[in-house]
């Protein structure tokens, strides 16, 4: 392998020939290899639009001329598009601000611009990384700034994923509006309701979800980029935080907003935790749904087969026809890992210390991966499972007919302790509570069903 020498402050090293990354990284990989991956590329791509806006913010301060801003804004072009991906190798577990990462962005870049003005790779002219590419510009400002665009922009594919499931919700309610189920509480018989209320109440604390999603990506609207190393803004004009969002927002067609108090954004991570947290949340909402469609599965000879889920594979090495739950079996693993990553990005939030927090690669990795995975699992939940679930109609209604809460629809009627002793009678001649009532004389067979067609009342 050809190879070029390059400096720094430490030395020298033999950089390959054909990277456009430099010696700062080839450092780096030989620091950094217990991750055994790199930094998300969302996060290598969101540190690419903040450094162009940077550089439109400087050229329009006089500080960065127009040739400069040309060779970066073609560089950053270029990175964006996605064909350079492998130039960011650097683990994911490295100095906690990101500051490998942000080096290697910054030669990658330096080398894309010089080689655009005429320039070749690994002399640092006329583009510096240092000093034209980063330029106004910290780790420690950059990376967490990155990680908020990054979640902001995986966000929003995730939130459509989500209310794709809603929706696939809602059309199983209403498709299965008028049929008449036992409830259940404690795993036991409970009151009746009808199957498309149980999906209604799902699609609706789906949406609740949602809310609490877009409340906390709103929060990472606020970027500290343009406050340097500790969020005072060293080196920088007045006017260099307020240009940096006005650019990349234009560039985005996100309207990014200016960070309240740049100290307090630059050492607390608690934003990137909120939105885990809620799509944690959401994890956890999509996990008890998974859990109910296997219960209602369940079967189908010998529980509650109340729902068919889609077959989509064989479900045994051993048991010819047996057919598993596969697809919410996956999404429920799914939500699990969700909740994994959502755990270590607590962690990595509250361990700052002073003006910074050092575990910023941590956080946003798994950030990232869990956006990533809810966004993909609640697509896969929606085609291979829930457009496909079909009722037992038949097994529904024999459940709520069977149930001996049912005859909780008496207790105005009756009173409680009577219609306990009417449960208990029933359940010693294997009656149901209709067949009860009828034969005491209680009610008519016409006047109990229109008794329990009125209990059974949608949900406001």
């Amino acid at each position: 392998m050809s190879t070029r020498r390059e400096h720094d402050s430490l030395g020298e090293l033999e950089v390959p020939a054909e990277a456009l990354y430099g010696i700062h990284t080839v450092r780096s990989l030989g620091n950094f290899s217990a991750g055994g991956e790199p930094v998300p590329i969302e996060i290598i791509y969101a540190m690419a639009s903040l450094k162009r806006a940077c550089a439109r913010a400087n050229h329009a301060l006089g500080l960065l001329d127009d040739n400069k801003l040309k060779g970066i804004d073609a560089a950053c072009t270029s990175i964006l598009s996605g064909l350079l991906d492998d130039e960011f190798p650097i683990d994911i577990f490295q100095a906690g601000s990101g500051t490998s990462s942000n080096m290697n962005l910054n030669e990658v870049i330096a080398n894309l611009a010089n080689e655009t003005l005429g320039g070749q790779r690994g002399e640092r002219f006329p583009v510096h990384p240092n000093d034209d590419v980063n330029m106004g510009q910290s780790s420690n400002s950059i990376f967490p700034s990155a990680i908020r665009v990054a979640a902001v922009r995986l966000s929003k594919s995730m939130v459509s994923s989500v209310r794709l499931l809603i929706d696939a919700l809602e059309a199983k309610a209403l498709e299965f509006r008028a049929i008449v189920k036992s409830g259940r509480t404690h795993l036991q018989d409970a009151v009746p309701m009808t199957l498309g209320q149980e999906f209604a109440a799902w699609a609706q604390a789906l949406r609740k979800d949602i809310v609490r999603i877009e409340h906390a990506v709103d929060a990472n609207l606020e970027l500290g980029e343009g406050g340097n190393a500790i969020g005072t803004g060293m080196n920088t004009t007045p006017e260099f935080r307020a240009l940096i969002i006005r650019e990349l927002s234009v560039l985005s067609g996100t309207p990014f907003r200016i960070a309240q108090n740049g100290i307090e954004i630059t050492q607390f991570l608690t934003d990137q935790a909120g939105l885990s947290s809620a799509v944690r949340l959401t994890a956890q909402d999509i996990g008890k749904i998974c859990n109910d469609l296997r219960l209602l599965g369940s079967g189908p000879n010998t529980a509650l087969a109340e729902i068919v889920l889609p077959a989509v594979e064989p479900g045994s090495s051993m048991m010819p026809g047996k057919i598993n739950p596969s697809i919410v079996e996956a999404t429920n693993m799914a939500m699990l890992q969700i909740m994994g990553h959502d755990h270590a990005v607590q962690l990595a939030s509250a361990a700052g210390q002073l003006e910074l927090n050092t575990h910023m690669p941590v956080l946003g990795l798994n950030l990232v991966k869990a956006l990533r995975l809810m966004d993909r699992a609640c697509v896969q939940l929606v085609d291979r499972c829930i457009v496909g679930i079909t009722a037992n109609v038949e097994n529904c209604y024999r459940h709520f007919e069977r149930s001996g809460a049912l005859a909780t629809i008496l207790n105005p009627l009756l009173g409680y302790d009577r219609v306990s002793a009417l449960v208990k009678e029933a359940l010693a001649h294997n009656k149901t509570a209709k067949q009860i009532v009828v034969d005491q004389g209680i009610l008519t067979a016409e006047e109990f069903e229109t008794l329990v067609r009125d209990s059974i009342r949608s949900s406001p």
